[in-house]
């Protein structure tokens, strides 16, 4: 066992009791939460209940990055923050309400947006990275450096009434899906066509899920396939996924 691996103790194991009896996670699958660090991309809707679920869960270490700051339309849909933080900046607020939910959280935080310069210092440490920007281009950033770095990457996005969750972690990438900006109302950001408050708490949950999944070994993952999400029918569809041979990502590793 490695010297850094830590493991959990009593009082966690009564905290984290309803995961431990979970066959698929248990006591093995616990400690591989608490010795795992995950990258938050965007504080904002999906990062929200990413942050609060898996700070509740038990992730030992987690990195956030978003360099905006609370506003009132916020509110409606980013649940972490509340009036009192308006005006104030979203890394700074979130990591105190996460360590005032769960103080054993090893939480770092970025205020910046992240791009070529600093994308590789951010992601090369992780296990997971979480992104839930609304920025095509800094998507593509994103994929590049997980892909180029061996780290699965959780993409998850919303507009108006419906949200999209896969996961990547080689062949297919984000860009083999998503090669060009998107078109329609996935391109429409939700200042100018709106998004229902609730939506970004479904999406972002399931890309919560998607990364304990991940580090704890459980389950099957939506590696390979694309969820999306429709709230105002309440119906989901999944669709497979397959590597783009002239993905400038990924076309010259072999599936």
């Amino acid at each position: 066992m490695p010297a850094s691996h830590k493991k959990i103790s009593a009082m966690e194991s009564q905290r984290y009791a309803r995961h431990i009896v979970l066959r698929e996670i248990g006591g093995t699958g616990q400690n591989k939460l608490k010795n795992s660090t995950v990258l938050v991309i965007g504080a904002g809707g999906l990062g929200s209940p990413v942050l609060q679920y898996l700070n509740a869960a038990g992730v030992g270490k987690i990195k956030l990055v978003d360099f905006d700051q609370v506003s009132l339309p916020n509110l409606q849909r980013q649940v972490i923050f509340n009036e009192d933080d308006l005006g104030l900046s979203k890394v700074a607020r979130a990591k105190s309400r996460l360590l005032q939910q769960n103080q054993n959280t090893n939480i770092s935080v970025f205020n910046y947006p992240i791009d070529e310069e600093n994308a590789h210092s951010l992601v090369h440490d992780c296990d997971v990275v979480v992104d839930g920007t609304d920025s095509f281009e800094v998507r593509k950033i994103v994929n590049r450096y997980c892909f180029q770095n061996n780290k699965p990457l959780v993409f998850g996005a919303i507009s108006q009434w419906e949200g999209q969750v896969s996961v990547f972690t080689g062949q297919p990438c984000y860009e083999c899906i998503f090669p060009e900006e998107p078109i329609g109302e996935m391109a429409q950001t939700c200042s100018e066509f709106g998004v229902l408050g609730p939506l970004p708490g479904i999406i972002g949950t399931i890309m919560a899920t998607e990364t304990i999944k991940i580090i704890t070994g459980a389950g099957e993952t939506l590696q390979n396939r694309l969820l999306i999400w429709d709230a105002l029918y309440g119906e989901s569809r999944v669709i497979r996924t397959a590597p783009r041979k002239d993905c400038p990502i990924c076309k010259d590793r072999n599936p």
